[in-house]
């Protein structure tokens, strides 16, 4: 651990108010990691969607990767880091950007840049949650994977599907809704989606 506070305080809105600089430190050393690249999921996803199969991806990820895979039609409840903005003015910078530069990211206008992420402290997008939402309420299935379902509000997400839809699971522990589901796997969501 390379950082005097742990990445729960660091993420919060009070730290990137009181500490900016510590906190672009840890944002471009953990937080953007553009090199990365979609699993077998997001590319499944993707492909699902494509096929007319799958209505929405509703995501707590913040890395694009569902896009870069391929899907159209994805609610990022906690933001994105590919999405940056000047505080003042409102110019768009893009995560190149913010991971080349230094210190706390200036605008041209001299504003602070933000990252589009929602913080601790910060409450999500109400036009995202509302898509969110709508999207769960008129599935016909809902596939729930790679989440523990116990970070709220996106846990209660899953209250919006309607009675008698069937709720698929795939975690690689536990859920508090493991109980509620038609299908459990107890697995990880890439393991699963690569044997399809």
């Amino acid at each position: 651990q390379q950082y005097a506070y742990p990445p729960e305080t660091i993420l919060s809105h009070t730290f990137y108010e009181r500490k900016s600089e510590e906190f672009f430190r840890f944002y471009r050393d953990k937080l953007l990691r553009l090199d990365a690249q979609p699993n077998a999921a997001h590319k499944k996803f993707a492909e699902l969607e494509q096929a007319g199969k799958l209505r929405a991806v509703i995501t707590q990820n913040i890395d694009g990767l569902h896009q870069k895979a391929g899907s159209k039609r994805v609610y990022e409840l906690h933001g994105s880091v590919l999405r940056n903005y000047c505080e003042a003015c409102g110019k768009f910078y893009d995560a190149e950007y913010m991971l080349r530069s230094d210190g706390v990211p200036r605008c041209s206008c001299g504003g602070r840049i933000k990252p589009d992420v929602v913080l601790y402290e910060e409450g999500l997008d109400s036009d995202t949650v509302s898509g969110a939402v709508r999207a769960i309420a008129e599935a016909d299935m809902l596939i729930v994977g790679g989440t523990s379902l116990v970070v709220h509000p996106a846990a209660g997400l899953v209250g919006y599907l309607r009675a008698g839809v069937p709720l698929v699971l795939i975690n690689r522990d536990e859920t508090p809704y493991d109980g509620y589901a038609n299908l459990v796997l107890h697995r990880s969501l890439g393991e699963v989606f690569s044997q399809l």
